[in-house]
């Protein structure tokens, strides 16, 4: 399985979009990926374990077989149409006031 660096994970917090960034079969255990523009992104087999995904935006995103298993997410992510991140394992938040 690939290792991403761990500025890289930094990115997304620094508001770049990673659409395009090849993150297939990658490692984003526990990454930080708070706000990020995933749109489109290819996470096929990404491990996002434990990963902060509130409000990221992963529409389009291709999440076959990622493992998302107590991934965070809030209201204000966005999913692929029709995905489910409840039976994927991940856990929803409550929102910050």
């Amino acid at each position: 399985m690939a290792r991403l660096a761990p500025e890289v994970l930094g990115l997304a917090e620094a508001g770049y979009a990673l659409e395009d960034f090849a993150t297939a079969e990658g490692n984003l255990f526990k990454a930080n990926l708070k706000g990020a523009d995933l749109l489109g992104a290819n996470l096929r087999r990404a491990g996002l374990s434990e990963a902060d995904l509130s409000g990221t935006d992963l529409r389009e995103a291709n999440l076959s077989w990622a493992n998302l298993r107590g991934a965070k997410y809030n209201t204000n992510t966005q999913w692929p149409e029709g995905f489910d991140p409840v039976a994927a394992g991940a856990v929803l938040e409550e929102d910050d006031d």
